[in-house]
């Protein structure tokens, strides 16, 4: 491949190396969820349900309608294929990778050493107490470990009790694991009760470590700047620098340059370019494709911002806004509610991007009835709020709500 890339090839092949413009499976099982989990690298959970927990919408967009108990069953399972841990943000990752975190425990512990966190010095005896129960009674979530006189519960989730963050530090730490997940709550579990013995105690210096994981970013992006690249894993640009050098010089990524971006573009040797893709996905906001904003600009020329914790009256586009990739580009933004009380799945708004084709809602509405049909759901209802709305209502054959209900 020449060392220069089109920004239209580069779309492609960060596509591709994401799973997209492969055919779909007719069905999908254990297998086809292992291989889209080993090429994604991990799946970002949150704990957002508007419409779906985020971490079902990638393999959805990827594969198509699936039995959701099956990815439960690997993901989410005391002794399953995959653990949790702090690798993009809260995410799964394949259970053998979980070693290769230890340099970033490390760097949390050393955090709160420096730091000289008050709470930690305050409740070493509240840290001791939980080894104890987790050692005694075994996996628990934070909910059903008994609460003494000195720890009581306050309230909303965000209200975090002693009980709770003291978990979460041992947990960022590597001192508790996950155990998996039940109501998504997270079960909490000493390394011991869980993790195979040798996976426990295996250390990977932090340089091995590093490179490993930019291996493994560089694969699942295809093509990508050092930022790109160091984000997939939260590294930092110190680390990543030097672990992307050593790539090139192992000729596993080599330098391209890509018309329009002002840093220099990483190749992997795996990266495949297709003449086109054909696909048509409802994103998660929490997808790899788009979770890293300055490349989907880049990329897309798509700027993406998720108003979930923007107030109501300064939206621009709703809640929980799905981008919507029709091909090779970024045609529009979709806000979805799933209101499982009636049965059906609520159209919010919807955008459409300055350059889509006219007809992108002869697109859209067959993944929007997939999904509904996915989800158990009957009718779409779609609100006159948004460029798009009133042609995907039209699509649909269904009458436009008022923006107002």
């Amino acid at each position: 491949m020449a060392d220069s890339v089109s920004p239209a090839s580069a779309r492609r092949i960060a596509l591709a190396a994401q799973g997209f413009g492969r055919p779909r499976p007719e069905v999908v099982g254990t297998r086809q969820l292992n291989l889209l989990i080993e090429r994604l690298g991990l799946l970002q959970l949150d704990s957002v349900n508007v419409l779906e927990r985020s971490h079902y919408l990638p393999v959805f967009a990827r594969l198509g309608a699936y039995d959701k108990t099956l990815l439960d069953r690997l993901t989410f399972a005391r002794r399953g294929p995959y653990r949790e841990y702090w690798a993009h943000e809260a995410a799964l990752i394949p259970l053998e990778h979980w070693p290769l975190f230890r340099f970033r425990m490390q760097d949390y512990r050393d955090y709160f050493e420096r730091s000289g966190d008050p709470w930690l010095a305050a409740h070493a005896d509240t840290l001791g107490w939980l080894r104890s129960e987790l050692a005694e009674k075994g996996p628990l979530p934070a909910s059903k470990i008994e609460r003494d006189a000195s720890a009581p519960r306050r309230g909303s989730w965000w209200e975090w009790d002693e009980v709770k963050r003291g978990l979460e530090r041992m947990f960022r730490v590597g001192e508790v694991v996950s155990a998996g997940r039940s109501g998504f709550e997270r079960t909490y579990a000493l390394p011991e009760q869980v993790m195979p013995a040798e996976l426990s105690a295996r250390e990977v210096p932090r340089e091995e470590a590093v490179h490993a994981l930019m291996e493994r970013s560089a694969r699942a992006h295809g093509i990508g700047t050092l930022s790109d690249l160091a984000d997939y894993y939260r590294l930092k640009n110190a680390d990543a620098k030097p672990a992307l050098e050593r790539l090139v010089d192992e000729s596993v990524v080599r330098r391209v340059t890509v018309p329009g971006w002002t840093k220099p573009a990483y190749l992997h040797r795996e990266a495949r370019i297709p003449r086109r893709i054909e696909a048509t996905a409802l994103l998660s906001p929490f997808d790899p494709v788009v979770w890293e904003r300055e490349r989907a600009l880049r990329l897309f020329g798509f700027h993406y911002r998720i108003e979930i914790y923007t107030p109501a009256p300064k939206r621009v586009y709703g809640y929980y806004t799905l981008p919507v990739l029709v091909d090779d580009a970024l045609v529009g933004r979709i806000d979805l509610k799933n209101d499982r009380k009636r049965g059906v799945l609520r159209v919010q708004s919807a955008w459409r991007e300055q350059g889509a084709p006219d007809a992108v809602a002869e697109r859209i509405v067959p993944a929007l009835r997939e999904l509904a049909a996915w989800q158990g759901l009957g009718e779409l209802e779609v609100v006159d709020r948004g460029d798009l709305a009133r042609a995907v209502a039209a699509e649909a054959g269904v009458a436009l709500l008022p923006a107002s209900a």
